[in-house]
């Protein structure tokens, strides 16, 4: 069913609205669908997944019922901004004083353990 999305503000109608979500979800639906994506669900998984699918559309046609045409659309619900700091370049650390703080160091570099083509 294709919808009116030409409704004002963007808004399109939806029918959610009209039918409520444990009408247009069914245990057999469900179950298609997760064979369909190859899930092996129990029926106590279907029956739940059913249950939480029409709670979801029901939330949605509450949402779909508000009058929201004054309501400007956002991102976000509050006014938030980037802060950025001064990029200010501090001295770095004496490398002969982190080396020698390291567990091993060979030639003025770290020396770690091989991970690579060691047998199991």
């Amino acid at each position: 069913m294709r919808r009116d999305r030409s409704a004002a503000h963007g808004r399109r109608p939806v029918a959610s609205a009209v039918v409520s979500g444990s009408d247009r979800i069914t245990a057999e639906l469900v179950a298609k669908v997760s064979r369909l994506a190859r899930l092996d669900l129990t029926p106590d998984e279907i029956d739940d997944a059913t249950g939480k699918l029409a709670d979801m559309l029901d939330h949605f046609a509450d949402i779909d019922a508000l009058d929201l045409a004054d309501v400007e659309p956002m991102t976000q619900p509050y006014p938030l901004r980037n802060v950025f700091r001064e990029d200010v370049e501090v001295p770095c650390l004496d490398r002969d004083e982190v080396l020698a703080a390291a567990p091993a160091a060979v030639d003025g570099r770290f020396e770690v353990p091989p991970i690579v083509g060691l047998e199991d």
